[in-house]
């Protein structure tokens, strides 16, 4: 059965109606939650605020590196130290490493762009920062609803969006409403904010269907992958951020590495890769395997032992690929909308700014006794604020890497080193990325092939024992959340002319080509280790995989990442 015909069948669903719904209970949509409902108590007057959250809980799904800078949540929440937020551990170094296969040279102190300097910012888990934001919320009166995910974008006659539709649970594989079978229920608000994270189901469509990024840059994005670690005591050197330019990746594909020291004998470090890398041979995860035996990376880890793995794409357009972000009755925000900053590595602090400038804008619409129009005020906001001039210097960052590396590292240090001390803010020059990421890959044929060390199982891993430090999980008798609009093309273009790229870019093992009996190939998609990454979505060549989010509560569990 079709979605239409369960509607058909069971509906009408059942609806409620708030002030304003919020679609992801990540940075970005509890900060538009709180401020909220913090401009309500301070103004006078009530304000109902809904989050949806597709996670078990707030931050099952949060991934990021991280070191946060606390600028934005100084604004949200002045005191949050008294109110015991989960920013434990100051930044007290920095180094930046330039690696050869086998060597790495420092960066003196001196000629560290300036974006690389993290002075006050903290070494954080942003799946903890969350939960804690979820407290505060929830604490103001907000309704959280973790293990929904919004399925669907409801539209008034006049075709502004009037609010969201969670999706059905208990269907069954074959499509079929199971025992346990739920009609999904419908959230009506005056306003709708998504807060989805990098590539958001809901927030594609709304790109699509109300043409937001025309006459923008194509977003640009990378995967991240990160794993934390214990580590033993000797080698803890709390507070310590490093980041790593060069080997394992060539001059031409955008890449790097971090590692960020915590409190508790633990160390938190990863590896991005472009999506817009050209060789199908490529490989994200066992890149990250091979760097972390660079002896740079490894004597941080030697002796110690995984805790946690997982992986998502991240935004790095910048301004240039920046959609409008507003459309009748609701706004995107975070990284929904592609508020990252790719120098310097950060997206928490915008994610909180953006939702803030949002909510401000919505509470003066509803004051004002306006819904479901455009409102023009928060991207207005925006270009005031000090975010907008943040992400204005940075803009250039990953289209100068797209030249090469060594322009890249140059053009860097002429943005981030030379033009800041020249008093110059901002480039008086912008690039804008030329091509949507799925359109660099070359054909397999015209490339070098990479032949991968196999793991130690010490220092590097194997895909399958890392998907399960992930605690992933999905119902397993639900209809695929990744689908193909087209089951020829797997063979038919993508495993003839780029040798099956989705069974490496993906970082789970969710794709693999498997032969029969009689040694015909097919796809098989492995739907229930998808740690909700994007990464098919956005790289495949031919743009035939299709995600959508499960049955809610479904996917990873991250605890401490």
């Amino acid at each position: 059965m079709t979605p239409q015909d369960l509607l058909d069948h069971y509906g009408p669903r059942e609806s409620t109606t708030y002030d304003v719904a919020i679609v992801g209970a990540g940075p970005a949509g509890l900060a538009t939650a709180i401020r909220l409902k913090q401009l309500a108590a301070e103004r006078g007057g009530e304000i109902s605020v809904v989050v949806l959250e597709k996670g078990s809980e707030p931050g099952a799904h949060i991934l990021s590196g991280a070191v946060m800078d606390p600028r934005a949540l100084d604004e949200l929440i002045p005191d949050w130290k008294e109110r015991g937020a989960p920013l434990h551990q100051p930044v007290t170094a920095d180094e930046v490493l330039l690696l050869s296969e086998t060597g790495a040279w420092r960066t003196p102190a001196a000629l560290v762009p300036h974006n690389f300097h993290n002075a006050g910012n903290y070494v954080v888990s942003l799946g903890k920062v969350v939960r804690w934001l979820a407290v505060q919320a929830e604490a103001l009166g907000v309704d959280i609803f973790p293990g929904f995910a919004a399925a669907e974008v409801l539209y008034n006659e006049d075709g502004a969006v009037k609010g969201v539709a969670t999706g059905n649970m208990g269907i069954g594989r074959d499509g079929a409403p199971g025992a346990d079978f739920q009609l999904g229920m419908e959230l009506h608000a005056g306003y709708t904010v998504f807060a989805e994270g990098a590539r958001g189901q809901l927030g594609r469509q709304l790109l699509e269907r109300f043409r937001l990024q025309d006459g923008k840059a194509p977003q640009s994005f990378g995967i991240g992958i990160k794993e934390l670690w214990e580590i033993p005591a000797e080698r803890a050197r709390p507070g310590l951020v490093v980041h790593t330019a060069g080997w394992p990746m060539d001059t031409h594909t955008f890449g790097g590495g971090f590692l960020y020291h915590l409190e508790n004998n633990q160390v938190a470090l990863g590896f991005v890769v472009g999506l817009d890398y050209r060789n199908p041979w490529l490989s994200p995860f066992e890149e990250m395997q091979r760097w972390k035996q660079h002896p740079a990376i490894r004597r941080h880890i030697e002796g110690g032992r995984r805790l946690g793995y997982g992986a998502r794409a991240i935004n790095n357009g910048g301004i240039p690929s920046l959609p409008k972000t507003v459309f009748p009755g609701g706004a995107l925000v975070g990284c929904d909308a592609g508020y990252l900053n790719a120098s310097r590595i950060k997206g928490s602090h915008a994610a909180i700014k953006s939702g803030m400038l949002a909510a401000e804008a919505i509470h003066e619409a509803l004051a004002a006794g306006r819904s479901h129009d455009e409102l023009a005020a928060y991207p207005a906001a925006f270009e005031r604020s000090w975010l907008y001039r943040e992400l204005r210097a940075a803009s250039n960052f990953k289209p100068w890497f797209k030249k090469g590396r060594t322009v890249g590292m140059l053009m860097a240090g002429v943005e981030h080193w030379l033009l800041p001390r020249l008093g110059i803010a901002t480039p008086p020059w912008t690039l804008r990325n030329p091509a949507p990421d799925h359109g660099f890959l070359a054909a397999a044929a015209d490339c070098p092939k990479i032949d991968y060390p196999k793991p130690d199982g010490r220092i590097s891993f194997d895909r399958l024992s890392s998907v399960f430090l992930s605690n992933t999980n999905h119902a397993e008798n639900q209809p695929a959340h990744l689908t193909l609009k087209d089951a020829d093309v797997p063979l038919a273009i993508n495993r003839a002319r780029y040798a099956g790229p989705e069974a490496r870019y993906c970082p789970a093992g969710v794709y693999e080509f498997v032969a029969d009996d009689a040694g015909r190939e097919r796809l098989q998609i492995n739907a229930q280790n998808c740690v909700h990454c994007k990464t098919c979505d956005i790289k495949d060549p031919t743009q035939n995989i299709v995600w959508c989010a499960p049955e809610g509560g479904g996917g990873p569990n991250y605890t401490g990442l």
